[in-house]
């Protein structure tokens, strides 16, 4: 079971608590009362390598656990690790509520990391591949490989990976290459005299993208087994070939994570899709911020990569196993066996729309919510493409973070671009990793004759919100969707996420209103029902939060329960503190970074702060306030994070419909608090505690399965 203690523990310091009787004085802006965002970033990757390590759960999940493990620690170092290193070089000072310096994050990280890699290695090499094995699934090494596989990988390297793999041997006219972001690559020794009589010490080899990194071999090969090599394994046996005259006395895979945040000055451009454009091929040769080097590089070798990289020993990983573990995800889509897969489901269609021909007639009737991925996007889909054909539909208002390739949102909005809608795309060129899909698609948009504007210079337009404009008689009718995740085909078989059709009059106006403040950048002035960010939503749900401090300082019930990927913001955190002083009960599920820390005496003692870590990533975000008749339910885009309250536009939107607002308190509140198989508690000290089973077992996502989907 993997356990990841956070810096700080609160042992006996209260830090200005009087005695139970008195009032409290604590100072509620304390480092001691904060949890380190970057460990507490660590601490979610804890939690999914447990995961992976559950023997409940079908093995080629869990080894797909463990390449989630690997990614999560990849982007980790590109974005928050490079932050770090860039504050520490210029000698930032500023510190955020923890008081933790950048040297000593990086230091801790290091530590955290380290521990983390080896747990990861260990559950692979002896208890994951051994289970594969036994269930005739063999990643094989060279050492296992029969005379009938060597032949056949033999003639693949010849085939394959010699004509197009372009060893560069060191000197001073062959100075060390630059390893693209996070790409294959080996570092190898040689003795013997090349080409032109010299001696030569060290080549390097890198692996081309266009090479799978997990190889099948062919029934023939594999005695009735299924069995994969790695690239690496292959490389590193038939090294010698690409070396004709020397030998190669030593091969060792490695791999340099660089920073991948890009930097864009918005106010010193004129074009911001020309100038990411610019600034997207950097990311692969930026500064390195992390080596991992095979567990037998010998310590001379790796010191020299440390040196070339411009790293520290800090910055040295050892990995007992292929240097990039997310390749391994490959296995899993070639092995056909669904008894190691989850089991699969068809996501399901409410009545009210699989019955309904026109979807604008059916919202017409009522609001209708879907719930992913336990139903389906296909409703959204369809609003798009009835839209796009429609003569009464005169515009189509869209925001558009992450879409994915080939994406059927961006098809529908092109046809009814060019069908003569009139179409106004809002897209998010800086969505993180997805700036070159999002470029592409403003292009298409464009050229079919949608408008494309790309947000607000200085903040991400993250809100998920479409507005379709129908003339209906001698009225305009805006039927509006809201959503807490991307419009993302893929997204929304993977993520858990709500989105919500309605032709409220007031949230069309609002939604009409913010899109005119995105385009033309004029004040969307006051909102009859959204919150949005960066201006209301920050403060108002300050507010909801005191209204429930307040009722508890009158002696009624108070309760706090929200659901979010992430709590970081100081501010916000201080309030819930204060109303935990009232005595209201605050429920919290977080499934990633949370900083504020439950369970201080007369601070935090009625926090409670879980986080549940399934077979879907957790991404809803839902905020409730009171309790049953008086309950008050939002869901939102936007996390409790500064950069979504001050950095982003964001909103957050109410349930009216009572029957929706107590079916998403059940499923995402209650039922999440009642989960207790795949829960895990925050602690004070900054360590999770998983949930012990108690009577009925209550899984929150397979219940929802149940109940939800459409069994396949």
């Amino acid at each position: 079971m993997v356990v990841c203690h956070i810096n700080g523990t609160m042992g006996k310091h209260h830090f200005g608590v009087k005695s139970k009787n008195q009032k409290s004085t604590a100072d509620l802006t304390h480092w001691a009362y904060y949890i380190n965002r970057e460990l507490s970033q660590l601490e979610f990757c804890a939690r999914v390598l447990s995961t992976a390590q559950d023997g409940r759960l079908p093995l080629l999940e869990r080894l797909r656990y463990l390449s989630i493990t690997s990614g999560l620690l990849d982007e980790f170092f590109e974005i928050r690790v490079a932050g770090l290193k860039q504050q520490a070089l210029h000698g930032a000072v500023q510190r955020q509520a923890d008081n933790l310096s950048p040297e000593e994050q990086l230091e801790q990280i290091a530590v955290k990391v380290k521990s983390l890699v080896v747990e990861l290695y260990a559950t692979l090499n002896d208890d994951v591949l051994p289970q594969l094995e036994a269930q005739n699934i063999r990643l094989l090494r060279s050492s296992q490989w029969t005379d009938v596989q060597l032949n056949w990988l033999k003639r693949f390297f010849l085939r394959e990976v010699a004509p197009i793999i372009s060893p560069v041997g060191l000197d001073p006219a062959h100075p060390f290459p630059e390893p693209a972001n996070k790409n294959l690559a080996f570092i190898v020794t040689l003795e013997g005299r090349d080409a032109f009589g010299r001696d030569s010490r060290h080549a390097v080899v890198q692996a081309p993208r266009s090479l799978p990194r997990v190889i099948q071999l062919p029934e023939n090969c594999g005695g009735g087994r299924e069995c994969f090599v790695l690239l690496a394994s292959i490389v590193r046996y038939f090294v010698s070939d690409l070396f004709l005259g020397m030998k190669a006395t030593g091969c060792h895979q490695f791999r340099v994570t660089r920073n991948s945040d890009l930097f864009v000055d918005e106010d010193a451009v004129g074009d911001l899709m020309l100038a990411l454009e610019g600034e997207l091929p950097s990311r692969r040769f930026s500064e390195a911020v992390r080596l991992e080097v095979a567990e037998d590089c010998p310590p001379e070798v790796a010191d020299f990569l440390i040196g070339q990289f411009g790293l520290s020993e800090q910055d040295l990983y050892y990995c007992h196993g292929p240097v990039n573990l997310g390749r391994l995800e490959a296995i899993p889509e070639l092995v056909q066996r669904p008894e190691l897969r989850f089991e699969k489901f068809r996501p399901g269609i409410p009545e009210r729309l699989s019955r309904s021909e026109s979807i604008f007639e059916t919202i017409k009737t009522g609001d209708v919510l879907l719930h992913h991925p336990y139903e389906s996007f296909t409703p959204f889909l369809e609003m798009l493409q009835q839209a796009a054909v429609d003569p009464q539909v005169v515009s189509i208002r869209q925001t558009l973070y992450r879409t994915g390739p080939d994406s059927a949102v961006g098809a529908a909005l092109v046809k009814a671009a060019r069908l003569g809608k009139d179409v106004l795309v809002v897209i998010e060129l800086r969505a993180r990793f997805d700036e070159a899909a999002n470029i592409e698609l403003a292009n298409a948009l464009q050229a079919a004759g949608a408008q494309v504007v790309y947000g607000v210079v200085g903040h991400k337009t993250h809100a998920k919100m479409c507005s379709v404009i129908r003339r209906e008689g001698r009225r305009l009718v805006h039927y509006v969707h809201l959503g807490t995740g991307n419009y993302h085909e893929g997204t929304s078989r993977a993520y858990t996420d709500y989105g919500l059709f309605t032709n409220d009059r007031e949230f069309g106006q609002d939604v009409q209103k913010l899109f005119q403040q995105i385009a033309a950048l004029g004040k969307a002035g006051k909102l009859k029902a959204l919150l949005q960010s960066p201006f209301t939503l920050h403060s108002g749900i300050l507010e909801l939060i005191e209204a429930q401090r307040q009722k508890a300082r009158r002696g009624k019930p108070a309760i706090i329960q929200a659901k979010m990927n992430a709590l970081t913001e100081p501010i916000l955190i201080q309030a819930l503190y204060k109303a935990s002083q009232a005595g209201v009960r605050v429920d919290l599920i977080v499934r990633g970074i949370c900083c504020l820390r439950p369970g201080i005496p007369r601070v935090s003692d009625n926090i409670r702060v879980y986080s549940v870590v399934g077979r879907f990533l957790e991404h809803t975000r839902v905020f409730c306030f009171g309790s049953d008749e008086n309950r008050l339910v939002f869901l939102s885009s936007a996390d409790w994070m500064d950069r979504n309250f001050f950095r982003r536009v964001e909103t957050c939107f109410p349930l009216r419909d009572e029957k929706i607002a107590q079916r998403v308190y059940h499923e995402s509140i209650s039922n999440y608090l009642s989960d207790n198989t795949q829960a895990w508690e925050l602690l004070n000290d900054g360590s999770y505690r998983k949930t012990k089973t108690r009577g009925k077992t209550n899984s929150a996502q397979r219940a929802l399965l149940a109940a939800l989907s459409e069994r396949g």
